[in-house]
């Protein structure tokens, strides 16, 4: 007989997505609990938890070192040869200036990937030997902000985008980078898939055996009905932890400050996707890129990259870099526009449909970056002087500021508050296992 499969304990959980608070009955791996009111996913229990993502992430770590140092692409013209590799890109754009554009392509392709893959393997590591400092939770903390940063299998996609453009220019090689960051993209998905964020909580939590015996958790503090007015149940933004304690207060698990609702989440996604309009207007009016060849050549915004590769026959590229730079930014900036209106017109009209609109919104627009990483790698390759050269232009950094600050606005935004303001909202819901 095998050993027994392990159960997790019930515990008290506040949705992240509406703020429901429910019970997460024990769990069976492989075991998915989700909320009743708005689907979301709760928590996902695994088989082996820690080992596994330990290993994935040390593949990882192995690939990005293969990714950074071998050849991603190189490119012939008029008898001359030039070879890319992922710091190229971003070299390339601070000599033209750009350093804006450079530093996001920097942090998003290397910086990040990297921190991130560090920071996994330092707590997974940690917990695999039974060593548990009180720092590993500030550093599995930033793994979450990490996240939507890291930008890989994106800066892929504008590779693919790159080769297909640059094949019409100039004989094109592919290098075994590219095969290392593929696999490293599908390694870090596997990694995520496998994780069960809270088991990584309770592990690294030294309180965790006392917190089981009761599903209200969190410091009892100072007993008595004038401190009980005080007191409420808070779900920590960081850990997932529901204590019992008042606004402002620290979580016992993970030691951040707990908030009854992300501050100012409202005003301040507002005043990002305001900005965020502003910088699309010189995004689309001004050029992303000049392609110079045989000693002429114009600048090119996004819609006129658009054109180009229509009239040269490349309608399915035409169509991805058209969804992804003219298309995604619109719905999104209507998409928060929508949800922070509703919010604060207290509707509860479509609450459900418009969790999923939050949801939606807050995954697609990093996808936008595709043009950014595309123009990184042609500015580095194609550099053949009056036969064949391509050139920055001004528009990629109101572009760049766009897709960063959309990101920033629906990270900034709560949607628990939706369910909050909605009059007439449902008062009761319990986890389920699907």
């Amino acid at each position: 007989m095998g050993a027994p499969a392990v159960v997790t304990a019930p515990r008290l959980h506040e949705c992240r997505d509406c703020g429901q608070m429910q019970i997460i009955p024990a769990l069976l791996p492989g075991a998915r609990a989700v909320c009743e009111r708005c689907d979301a996913v709760l928590r996902q229990t695994r088989r082996d938890p820690l080992l596994l993502p330990l290993a994935l992430n040390v593949s990882a770590l192995i690939l990005f070192a293969l990714g950074t140092s071998l050849t991603l692409m190189s490119v012939s013209a008029a008898g001359q040869r030039r070879v890319a590799d992922l710091i190229a890109g971003p070299l390339e754009l601070e000599q033209y200036g750009v350093w804006e554009i450079a530093l996001v392509v920097l942090a998003t392709t290397v910086v990040v990937p990297l921190a991130r893959i560090l920071c996994m393997l330092t707590v997974l590591t940690a917990l695999s030997l039974d060593q548990r400092p009180a720092w590993l939770r500030s550093v599995y903390a930033g793994v979450e902000y990490l996240r939507p940063w890291s930008m890989v299998e994106i800066y892929l996609l504008g590779l693919f985008v790159a080769y297909v453009r640059l094949s019409g220019m100039a004989a094109v090689e592919v290098g075994p980078a590219i095969y290392a960051l593929g696999g490293l993209m599908v390694v870090m998905v596997l990694a995520d898939f496998t994780l069960d964020d809270q088991a990584v909580w309770e592990a690294m939590d030294p309180e965790n055996r006392r917190r089981r015996r009761t599903l209200d958790t969190g410091p009892s503090g100072p007993s008595g009905p004038a401190a009980n007015v005080s007191r409420r149940r808070i779900g920590c933004d960081t850990c997932g932890l529901v204590s019992r304690t008042v606004p402002d207060a620290r979580c016992s698990r993970c030691g951040f400050r707990l908030r009854v609702r992300k501050p100012d989440a409202i005003a301040r996604a507002w005043a990002l996707s305001l900005a965020a309009l502003v910088l699309y207007v010189p995004a689309n009016i001004y050029p992303v890129l000049t392609v110079v060849q045989f000693g002429s050549g114009d600048p090119s915004t996004i819609l006129g990259g658009v054109r180009e590769l229509l009239d040269a026959g490349m309608w399915p590229l035409a169509a991805l870099v058209f969804f992804a730079s003219v298309v995604v930014p619109v719905l999104k900036l209507i998409g928060l526009s929508v949800l922070l209106i509703s919010t604060q017109m207290g509707t509860g009209w479509a609450l459900h449909d418009r969790t999923t609109l939050y949801r939606i919104v807050d995954a697609i627009g990093r996808w936008s970056m595709i043009d950014i990483f595309m123009e990184s790698i042609l500015v580095a390759l194609v550099r053949f002087g009056k036969v064949a050269s391509i050139y920055p232009g001004p528009g990629a950094i109101a572009f760049a500021g766009v897709v960063i600050l959309t990101m920033m606005s629906a990270h900034s935004f709560d949607p628990r508050l939706m369910w909050d303001n909605a009059r007439g909202k449902p008062r009761k819901a319990a986890a389920v296992l699907a």
